[in-house]
């Protein structure tokens, strides 16, 4: 197996991300509206996220065939024994970087899953005990089609108190859609099925599903921002799980941010957006992308109201689907002049958009920056934790009234 091409692709990614942004913006002429089948209903209704990690798809495990284990120790967010079901999608959700390799809407090639278990661990990276099978169909095994989405049969765990859940599969194929971690869960890859390193680059489900009540469900969909990095690694200390924790089992929260996401990606609105539509309330949080990278195939800073523009598409398609929104402006990010003017032009237009849509903003580009220089990161283009902190007091603060009490 040729392991050395993909070890250097995650760390070249990973330095990208930790350099640029992890988020996605774009540029769009026209509708960018792609056709894709909207995943079934009656399981999202069912089976809530269980973790506050995001385990979309913003890249491909590429090489030219892939046989290997993958490994993923996740913090649950409601311990206890639950009936859980898993979600794949053999999509890729945002682009990655300029597209080279990965773009939104691009189907993963057929692959095959050998096997996959959840077990339970006391530590991160630590030895895996109580395991279970997970199987598809009665099967142990399941042949997966280019683009296609589906489900894993139910089964029922018990994840105890300050334990994690590790997911581990066995797949083979050639171009595996995957998310980049940016050391936000602890994850490993495995060539022999015994021994595990560290990777970076990892395909997972995209939902961990786990039934249970809650009074509210959110979903937050945005870039490398919303999905946490920047924080202390495998640290859980990033705006979504703060806002998670303290809501507790009251909520639930899937976390559907991805690193260097577009607001032209999400504009799609392909298998990404209408995952998010399952839930009850949804925070949209796009913009930096857009004005570092733009659109897929187009390779320049977007427009604010190119911007504005998907962030209306994104709402809209929402709020059809019944879900309350709440938009987010464009952080700091210490940008060049040209990218800086963009965002103040978007921030400053944003107000008017979100009303006529009838949505509220949460401002935290002011909790960010310093008044007297707006475009300076206080805590970082990716906010630390200090600044993490700062945003989700500010939320569960100004939405209390929203949240479930």
């Amino acid at each position: 197996m040729k392991y050395c091409r993909i070890i250097c692709g995650m760390l070249s990614a990973l330095t990208v991300m930790l350099c640029v942004s992890g988020c996605g913006t774009g540029e769009q002429s026209g509708s960018t509206a792609e056709t894709e089948q909207p995943a079934d209903n009656t399981p999202f209704a069912e089976y809530l996220s269980n973790t506050w990690i995001s385990t979309g798809n913003n890249t491909v495990v590429w090489e030219d065939d892939v046989s290997a284990g993958f490994r993923a120790y996740l913090p649950v967010e409601a311990a206890g024994e639950f009936e859980y079901c898993f979600y794949f999608s053999n999509t890729v959700d945002s682009t990655w970087a300029k597209g080279e390799h990965s773009h939104a809407g691009m189907p993963g090639s057929a692959y095959t899953i050998d096997a996959a278990e959840i077990g339970i661990a006391s530590e991160a990276g630590g030895a895996v005990r109580e395991t279970k099978p997970v199987t598809f169909g009665g099967s142990g095994t399941r042949a997966v089609s280019p683009g296609e989405t589906f489900w894993s049969d139910p089964l029922t765990y018990n994840v105890p108190e300050g334990q994690y859940l590790v997911w581990t599969w066995y797949v083979h194929g050639e171009m595996i859609p995957a998310t980049v971690m940016s050391d936000l869960a602890p994850t490993y890859v495995s060539g022999d099925g015994k021994k595990f390193i560290y990777t970076n680059e990892i395909p997972l489900p995209q939902l961990i599903g786990c039934k249970r009540d809650v009074q509210k469900k959110i979903a937050l969909i945005g870039d490398s921002i919303t999905q946490g990095c920047g924080t202390p690694q495998y640290g859980n200390a990033f705006w979504g799980a703060n806002i998670a924790k303290a809501l507790g089992t009251k909520a639930s929260l899937w976390n559907l941010g991805l690193g260097y996401a577009r607001a032209s990606d999400c504009a799609l609105n392909g298998d990404w957006l209408a995952r998010a539509k399952h839930a009850d309330l949804v925070l949209v949080a796009f913009g930096t992308n857009d004005m570092v990278s733009g659109q897929y195939g187009v390779g320049k800073p977007n427009a604010a109201s190119a911007i504005e523009n998907w962030l209306r598409q994104i709402t809209g398609s929402l709020q059809e689907a019944g879900c309350e929104v709440i938009l987010l402006n464009a952080p700091p990010f210490d940008f060049d002049e040209v990218r800086e003017g963009i965002r103040t032009e978007l921030n400053a237009a944003l107000p008017a958009a979100a009303e006529s849509l009838g949505v509220p903003v949460f401002d935290w580009a002011s909790l960010l920056s310093d008044p007297n220089a707006p475009g300076k990161a206080l805590y970082g283009g990716h906010p630390d934790e200090t600044g993490c902190k700062i945003i989700s007091d500010a939320f569960l603060s100004q939405f209390a009234d929203r949240l479930p009490a």
